[in-house]
């Protein structure tokens, strides 16, 4: 899903880095209730979370995907805290091994990060009283859906490629993708909480 240099436009750039610079912030902000013993946690899930992008897993005519993991994390320790770890992974990610561009730095955040630690987490709350594990695998492949359409719409906007064909693909292979997503949060999240019951009770 990551969005490579050369498919966005100036204006979509801007705006997609001005709501995550502002996304990032609010986060920030709000981290300074985040329990200081629980610190290490965020240094502890980024690198889960990026030893885990770097698994594919096939999808269908050389198409794969992995683990984006910011509902895993907000489910975990909060919305906020997911933000900064996500955030963290991305950076290092383009920054390092090129994965994804510099100039789309604000629209992968905002899509894998951003979508899944606020939109997929405030999914969660809101069905976790019906049923939790249905809540944490609804959300986290909702997030992955959300995210690569609203890729989508950047590329669309940007009259870089056809949009109805990215929407199409995008949309269509996440979809998928979503499901391995929504298995490896379940699983994760109640491994971490049978392992690390501690994790338990971050403020969001």
């Amino acid at each position: 899903m990551h969005i490579p240099d050369g498919l966005l436009s100036t204006p979509v750039i801007a705006i997609t880095y001005a709501i995550t610079i502002a996304g990032i912030a609010y986060a920030v902000r709000k981290l300074k209730d985040f329990p200081e013993e629980k610190i290490p946690l965020l240094g502890l899930f980024a690198a889960g979370i990026f030893a885990a992008q770097m698994v594919n897993f096939p999808i269908i005519g050389g198409v794969s995907g992995h683990l984006l993991g910011a509902t895993l994390v907000a489910i975990m320790l909060g919305p906020y805290a997911a933000v900064i770890v996500m955030t963290a992974v991305l950076l290092i990610q383009t920054l390092l091994f090129g994965d994804g561009g510099i100039t789309a730095i604000g629209a992968n955040i905002l899509n894998m990060g951003l979508i899944g630690a606020f939109i997929g987490y405030g999914l969660y709350t809101r069905l976790k009283s019906l049923n939790e594990t249905f809540a944490m695998g609804f959300a986290a492949w909702l997030s992955v859906v959300l995210g690569a359409a609203l890729a989508s719409v950047e590329i669309g906007l940007s009259h870089s490629l056809p949009f109805l064909k990215v929407l199409t693909l995008m949309v269509g292979y996440h979809s998928i993708i979503g499901i391995g997503e929504a298995v490896l949060t379940v699983l994760i999240v109640y491994a971490v909480r049978a392992k690390l019951p501690s994790v338990e009770g971050v403020p969001a």
